[in-house]
């Protein structure tokens, strides 16, 4: 009884905040814009856009080894004299790349354009956490590439560029 009533009011929480949200959105010319854009990108949703847009508002204006750096996406190397490490990724901002692994992982199982670029990359040889970065750092350029143009989703996008 005392736990249906809580999540009954946390939902009505989530419900006015996201009024608000809206709110905002529509008095804001330049994030209305943005926000009808990416949604036309597929495995984008209405979480993914809305967490780009607050953690990441720089998108739209960055280089895209930029962007990449700054979702701690991008390849850093560990080598140190004659040592050679393993590429990792890590750094930049977690909330933005925790999103945006979930909506990869969803746009490269229900995507037919999405899907085609993580076979290519293990069908290449590299492991498939590699290839899901890889992807993922694929669809955060064109995001950005996207934004800077002011030019929605298009089929032929995601054979213009490579990870």
């Amino acid at each position: 009884m005392v736990g249906q009533r809580l999540i009954e009011s946390l939902e009505s929480e989530i419900q006015a905040v996201d009024q608000q949200l809206q709110a905002l959105r529509q008095r804001h010319p330049v994030g209305q814009a943005q926000d009808a854009l990416l949604p036309s990108v597929p495995g984008v949703g209405p979480v993914l856009a809305r967490v780009l847009l607050a953690e990441l508002p720089e998108l739209g204006q960055l280089k895209r080894q930029e962007v990449a750096a700054w979702v701690g996406v991008a390849p850093r190397n560990r080598d140190s004299g004659q040592y050679r490490g393993p590429r990792t990724v890590g750094g930049g901002r977690a909330q933005v790349r925790a999103t945006r692994y979930m909506a990869t992982l969803s746009a490269i199982r229900r995507r037919p354009t999405l899907r085609a670029c993580y076979p290519r990359l293990c069908a290449r040889g590299k492991p498939r956490q590699v290839a899901l970065i890889a992807t993922m750092r694929k669809l955060l350029v064109l995001l950005n590439a996207i934004l800077r143009t002011q030019i929605p989703w298009q089929e032929g996008y995601h054979t213009a560029s490579s990870p």
